[in-house]
């Protein structure tokens, strides 16, 4: 069965509006946990528009207090102000991702020229010595993969929004990039995780046709169905997209 880790910056969104506290960044992750969510991400950014600081430490002892089996996602820039909260905080899972300090939201993988390999590999080796499984950010490129293999990472998380925008468009060629780079991935021994624009919508058809998916991270459209449904049904309708496909 492929995970759900609900991404819950969108409630932080919200709640950042106004300087009441709501809607509960916690109670939020309570609902979707207790709903059988099986983790828990945030991408706390450097300019805090969203996740902050204390939401990360509040989520991570309300995960291990109170949901020790699910899992604690940190993503987020290695380069940004991002290293520490591994170091103190021991998540499950760190996701890497290549976005800027600027960037309105994670647009792009890393692109692992032997620069970037060179930056990121001592990162990696760090985060894994904390207990962190370490999953990069990746464009959906099979010949790329084994790079991201070479300096360490236990996973890839395949950037969805281009197979979002081509299925969206009745594109029936959509998730073929996405299913090659799965394969070379567990050719390689690499995880596979997926993020980014999925939905209620499309996220069936593509675990339907990319491999050994282990988890996708959503959150905006999850959070928007629950305006609709409610944050606990529509946690149990993406549940039931992650195994009914």
């Amino acid at each position: 069965m492929t995970h759900l880790s609900v991404n819950v910056n969108k409630v932080a969104t919200l709640r950042n509006t106004r300087p009441l506290g709501i809607p509960s960044v916690l109670r939020a992750a309570e609902l979707c946990l207790n709903a059988g969510a099986h983790g828990i991400t945030v991408h706390p950014r450097p300019d805090q528009r969203h996740i902050r600081p204390a939401d990360v430490y509040e989520l991570s002892n309300l995960l291990k207090t109170c949901y020790p089996l699910a899992e604690f996602n940190i993503e987020g820039n290695p380069f940004h102000h991002y290293v520490h909260y591994a170091r103190e905080l021991r998540p499950a899972q760190c996701t890497l991702v290549p976005d800027e300090v600027e960037s309105r939201t994670s647009d792009h993988g890393f692109d692992l020229t032997p620069e970037t390999m060179r930056k990121l590999e001592p990162i990696i080796s760090e985060l894994k010595g904390y207990g962190c499984r370490v999953s990069l950010f990746m464009d959906p490129d099979p010949d790329a993969v084994g790079r991201a293999k070479e300096i360490g990472a236990d996973r890839i998380e395949l950037y969805t929004e281009p197979y979002a925008a081509s299925f969206a468009r009745d594109d029936p060629s959509a998730p073929d990039a996405y299913a090659r780079t799965a394969r070379r991935a567990a050719e390689l021994g690499l995880g596979v995780n997926a993020g980014h624009d999925l939905s209620l919508v499309n996220l069936s058809d593509f675990l339907r046709n990319v491999p050994g998916v282990l988890e996708v991270s959503i959150g905006h459209a999850l959070i928007a169905d629950a305006l609709e449904f409610g944050l606990t049904e529509t946690t149990r309708n993406y549940l039931s997209a992650c195994t009914n496909r």
